[in-house]
This record gives structure tokens, sequence and C-alpha cells, in this order.
């Protein structure tokens, strides 16, 4: 089973962690110290792997690692997996990077975390290998990549819906403000520029014909309300 599995440049900063085995924040800082701090010192001309050197997980436990350039890519795993085949599962790993981004760089995995951690996750999960053959694993990354690009098509910008809904709105306004001034039966303002106030307009406010033409409005609302009461009985 594969414990860990982090990315750390030569000054000791993580550029990608995934930890399989349940630990607190705390233990896997400390976990990230003790295991870069065993990698870094060790001489170029020394072997890719050591046993049993990270408490937090163990005495069964190998670290297995390779150094591209500025950066150390490690791998924490029990006794059952083999040590080559690690060393290859981290080429397969650094391939796929490679053709993701075209040559990768650290740059790549700080501003495209996410994508990384997505083609970590089509070869690793839950601790178990999923996948090494590097062309099914490029090919789930660009049918992913093609989805991402599909949606943002699809979605559109924002405001051109906002602007649908208003223009709808203001359709139904007008076309509401319309039957409410030309029904058959719709009320009339009486103070309308056409409606029945004295003259064809509207009186002053505050005049006595302002007052008359309201009081006559509503006698006629209420002698209509009152002939359709009648009608019921």
């Amino acid at each position: 089973m594969i414990k860990a599995v982090m990315i750390v440049n030569v000054q000791g900063k993580p550029r990608l962690i995934k930890f399989y085995t349940p630990m607190s924040e705390q233990e896997q800082q400390s976990v990230i110290r003790k295991i870069f701090k065993q990698v870094s010192s060790r001489p170029e001309t020394f072997c890719n792997y050591l046993e049993g050197c990270v408490p937090e997980f163990g005495d069964s436990t190998k670290i297995i690692y390779r150094s591209y350039a500025s950066l150390f890519i490690i791998f924490a795993v029990d006794q059952q997996e083999s040590d080559l085949g690690i060393l290859d599962l981290i080429q397969v790993f650094v391939e796929a990077l490679d053709l993701c981004f075209e040559t990768v760089c650290e740059l790549d995995l700080i501003f495209h975390s996410d994508r990384v951690h997505y083609i970590i996750d089509e070869i690793i999960s839950a601790g178990m290998v999923l996948e090494t053959n590097l062309t099914l694993i490029m090919q789930a990354i660009n049918d992913q990549k093609k989805l991402a690009e599909e949606n943002t098509r699809t979605s559109g910008p924002m405001g051109s819906g906002g602007l649908a809904v208003s223009g709808s709105h203001s359709h139904m306004s007008s076309h509401s403000h319309h039957s409410h001034s030309h029904g058959g039966d719709s009320y009339n303002n009486p103070y309308s520029s056409g409606g029945g106030g004295v003259g064809g307009g509207a009186p002053p406010p505050g005049s006595t014909d302002y007052v008359k033409t309201g009081l006559d409005a509503a006698n006629k609302i209420f002698a209509t309300l009152a002939g359709t009461a009648a009608g019921y009985k």
C-alpha cells in the first residue's frame, strides 16, 4: 500500500502532498520535515530508497524517491510494494505531467495544482495503484479537459441571461399597461389626458374641480359595485 505521495523542492517547500493514511495535520508536517531532511542529505551516488526512517508510519515503511531538477518526488510505501515498481510508477507520473503541461516545471505545480491532483488521482486511489498505462491515463485527463471546455462554452456569460430576463419583464409590463388602458371594461382613470376629467385634462391639484372629479369617480365605482352585487342576488 502507498501511504503518502509528496513533491518537495530543494528548499523543502511542498508542492504536492497526498496522505493515504489517517494522520493529523501536525503529524503530516512532521513527516514532511523528517523525510525531506533524510532525502535531501543523501548523495546522488546513493540508492533511491530508505527503510524504517519515519516513526509516524511505523518500522515497515519504505521511502522511495527520485530527483528531477529542483524537485524531489517521494513515495512512502509499505513492505509489500516493489522498489523497482514504485520507481517505474514515479516515472509514469512524471511523464504524465510532462505531457499535460508540455515540459513540466515547478511553476506548473504551483499554478495548476488542481490538474496535478487529478493526474495523481488517475494513478492512485486510497493508497492502491489504479493505472500504470500512460496512454489510458492521458486519455482520461484529456476527456476531463474537453468536458471542462464544453461546460465553459455552454454556460456562456452570466450577463446575457440577465439581459434576457430584463427584456422579458419590460415586455410584460408594457403589455399589462396596454391591456389596462385599452381593455373593453377596464376602469378609465379620470385624471388621464383622455379620461373623463374636466376639459379632457387633469384639473390642478387642490382645486374644487380636482376634488369634485375625484368624488364623481368614486361614486361611479360604488354604483358599479352595487349593481354587480345586486346581480348576484
